[in-house]
């Protein structure tokens, strides 16, 4: 599925009169932030935070490329604070990435996870400004590796690693992040910190999950609406990428994260497969997701759905 972004704006600005700025943005992201956890604080900080995060995202520019308005990424942040004391916010961030199916009204998850080390300083009116390449606070780091890891992800999805410049961009976030000392950056900390989730991506090791984005996005769901066997097919092929994976780095992020984005999408698209591509998946996915055996025989036996 093409995208004719330059095409669409300059179109939609000569019917529509709408200017260059409000189709630049490439991100649409919901935000909310909930603190209902937290006694005894004036809530408009929380409310302050919640619309300068949806500014900072949906407002910045990420790249160079144009986005129609109905291109633009779908994308959801949803941050739990646990603590706030002197400035300091504490919680978790839970993050999705949604992306359109060509010739469907059918959305599919590219991204579905949780980073619980999440902790920056904050005031009521405290502005979030965007400096690309150098360090800003911890607050918009968070903020810039996210939105760079979601136009990776969905252009990887696109074309074949076709989000490589913002993985570098990523990169390069991480590594002013590691001088900052802040947490949930350093290598090594744990593995599934935002150092670990970039190398996910780009380690040799485990970069093959990158190949998968785009052989199941582009080649099987894409393709699916007009020959189901055949997109079927090319989301099959890309399966042997998490066994790959599962191979070289058994403790990798990049397992968690297909589980949690792919597993139950799954169970639908070999509802109607033949038996023997049922169980080729079954065999495949079993001993990697071990503890996943009731969502997994769901896909060798639809007909117990």
């Amino acid at each position: 599925m093409k995208r004719y972004r330059l095409f669409a704006v300059v179109l939609i600005s000569m019917l529509l009169s709408v200017s260059f700025d409000a189709v630049a943005q490439e991100l649409q992201c919901s935000v909310e932030v909930n603190s209902s956890s937290i006694e005894g604080t004036n809530k408009s900080v929380f409310n302050a935070l919640q619309e300068s995060i949806s500014e900072y995202l949906n407002e910045t520019k990420w790249s160079n490329m144009v986005f129609a308005p109905p291109e633009k990424i779908d994308c959801r942040l949803f941050l739990t604070v646990k603590e706030y004391a002197d400035d300091r916010v504490k919680g978790d961030l839970q993050l999705q990435l949604i992306r359109p199916v060509f010739n469907s009204t059918y959305t599919t998850t590219l991204f579905n996870f949780k980073d619980t080390k999440i902790e920056f300083d904050y005031r009521e009116g405290d502005p979030l400004i965007f400096n690309e390449g150098s360090w800003g606070s911890n607050l918009t780091g968070i903020l810039d590796f996210y939105a760079y890891l979601f136009l990776a992800l969905d252009s990887d999805s696109f074309s074949p690693r076709g989000g490589q410049p913002y993985f570098d961009k990523m990169a390069t976030v991480v590594q002013l992040a590691q001088s900052s000392g802040e947490t949930g950056w350093r290598t090594f900390e744990d593995t599934r910190n935002r150092s670990a989730l970039l190398s996910s991506f780009t380690d040799s090791n485990t970069g093959m999950i990158r190949d998968l984005f785009y052989q199941y996005h582009r080649k099987g769901l894409d393709e699916m609406a007009t020959s189901p066997d055949k997109g079927r097919a090319a989301v099959t092929s890309s399966l042997q990428a998490v066994a790959d994976i599962y191979k070289n780095a058994p403790m990798s992020v990049a397992l968690s994260l297909f589980r949690d984005a792919k597993l139950d999408e799954l169970v639908n698209i070999y509802s109607k497969a033949p038996q023997t591509e049922r169980e080729l998946v079954y065999d495949l996915l079993k001993d990697i997701y071990p503890t996943d055996g009731e969502r997994l025989e769901k896909i060798r036996k639809p007909d117990d759905l």
